[in-house]
């Protein structure tokens, strides 16, 4: 099971102790990494935002714990499952961005080659 700490750089936002590449674990200055993900969830709207790793493990999350790890586990399937669909229909093409609109949320996912940076919000906003 993850720990997560806060880091202090904003409402809710916290980090997991799972080591990454770098001291962010995104290959990108940390205080660049951080203002990002404070610019997204200031967005009207925005419940949390989230960074998932190639494992689905989340390493970055303004929200709950359990949310967290549900969220994580089941986009992250979903969108390998897409991405693997894309290259079914075409090999020379790849999934660049997923966004999934129900009654209560919208979920939007900008997979990468090593993470996934998921948004929730509320779809009416």
């Amino acid at each position: 099971m993850n720990k997560w700490t806060n880091t202090g750089q904003g409402p809710g936002l916290l980090i997991s102790s799972v080591p990454g590449p770098t001291a962010t674990g995104l290959g990108e200055p940390q205080a660049e990494v951080e203002e990002t993900l404070k610019r997204i969830q200031s967005h009207k709207g925005v419940i949390g935002t989230m960074v998932v790793n190639a494992e689905g493990i989340p390493i970055r999350t303004t929200l709950d714990n359990s949310t967290t790890v549900q969220y994580a586990g089941l986009l992250h399937q979903l969108t390998m499952k897409a991405r693997s669909t894309v290259r079914d229909i075409d090999p020379q093409n790849d999934l660049t961005f997923l966004r999934i609109r129900s009654k209560k949320h919208e979920i939007m996912v900008a997979p990468d080659k090593e993470y996934l940076l998921i948004v929730i919000q509320n779809p009416c906003e």
